[in-house]
């Protein structure tokens, strides 16, 4: 894992306060173990800022909505793939309709 800088830290700690509703509909699913795995969100990896990470799966969820670029997008799944998670890409729609078949 890399050094994660520490103005990634505060950045992370803000999005947490700042979570589209999207992400907060996922969150409400995936906190306290609801699927039986630890779940954390707006995770420093490297650089990057992702939305949930779960260690014991080696899994990134990232939920697009309007705030992402595709150009940054591509390079931080590429970066985190590199780093051997599994990156899970779901849209901001497919959250808010149907969040348990996300």
């Amino acid at each position: 894992m890399h050094r994660i800088p520490p103005a990634q830290v505060g950045r992370a700690r803000s999005l947490r306060k700042e979570m589209p509703p999207a992400e907060v509909a996922l969150w409400d699913v995936l906190r306290g173990r609801g699927l039986g795995v630890r779940f954390r969100r707006q995770v420093p990896l490297g650089i990057y800022i992702v939305d949930f990470y779960c260690p014991e799966w080696e899994l990134v969820i990232e939920v697009d909505g309007w705030t992402h670029e595709a150009g940054t997008d591509a390079e931080r799944d590429a970066f985190v793939r590199g780093e051997g998670f599994v990156v899970l890409l779901v849209s901001n729609d497919d959250v808010m309709r149907n969040v348990d078949g996300v």
